[in-house]
């Protein structure tokens, strides 16, 4: 029988990275599908927790925050681009691309982490911004996304409305930070063995392996 294990996965919605890092480990799943049952947790985490309502540009945004020139931030993009096409996703990067703030998009994830559509939505939030450039910080947006993965459209509404969730998001978001996470993705299996950064199949195989050959000896 299969061995359930829990993972949970801190990650942004502008992460590009986190997207890749997801992808792969979709792959390692496949890999070991009948040996191991995963039960997937979204937490969240804000690259940009201070970003205005009205984002900034994605390349301004770099140059300012990392001090990428125009032709390194180019390079990124195109391997980021190659390494999603590998694992079946797609990032059409523009010049006009612009970072928003998503804490409301974790608001929603964090209200769906019960309707079994958690990851739907999380794939459909990065596919919406990678691949249709859509502004995720409109909750206009948001509660379309939300409708389209088969969640209330009238509920996802008034969860963003009234930030019911506003506060359980930021005591989250603190509580992986002190717990020494400082980037995405992060990805903690069994709630014990962090994986840091985007790995490729193999290395989410060889880990889940591990933790299911400690699971047999104890």
């Amino acid at each position: 029988m299969p061995v359930s294990v829990r993972i949970d996965i801190v990650s942004d919605v502008m992460c590009p990275w986190c997207a890749i890092g997801y992808a792969s480990l979709s792959r390692a799943l496949q890999a070991m599908a009948g040996q191991v049952e995963a039960d997937i947790h979204w937490q969240p985490f804000e690259l940009n927790p201070d970003m205005p309502g009205e984002g900034q540009n994605l390349r301004e945004h770099l140059q300012q925050k990392y001090g990428s020139s125009a032709e390194e931030s180019k390079a990124v993009r195109e391997r980021i681009t190659s390494m999603g096409e590998q694992l079946g996703v797609t990032f059409n990067f523009t010049d006009e691309q612009r970072i928003v703030n998503t804490f409301s998009a974790h608001q929603l994830l964090h209200w769906a982490g019960n309707s079994g559509l958690q990851t739907a939505l999380k794939m459909a939030l990065f596919n919406a911004y990678f691949r249709d450039g859509l502004d995720v910080s409109r909750h206009d947006v948001l509660v379309d996304i939300a409708r389209d993965v088969g969640l209330d459209a009238h509920q996802a509404h008034a969860v963003l409305a009234d930030q019911r969730y506003a506060a359980e998001v930021r005591n989250k978001e603190q509580q992986w930070q002190e717990s020494g996470i400082r980037s995405v993705p992060a990805i903690i299996l069994d709630q014990k063995y962090l994986l840091s950064g985007a790995q490729p199949p193999e290395a989410y195989v060889k880990a889940l392996s591990e933790i299911l050959f400690i699971g047999d000896e104890e």
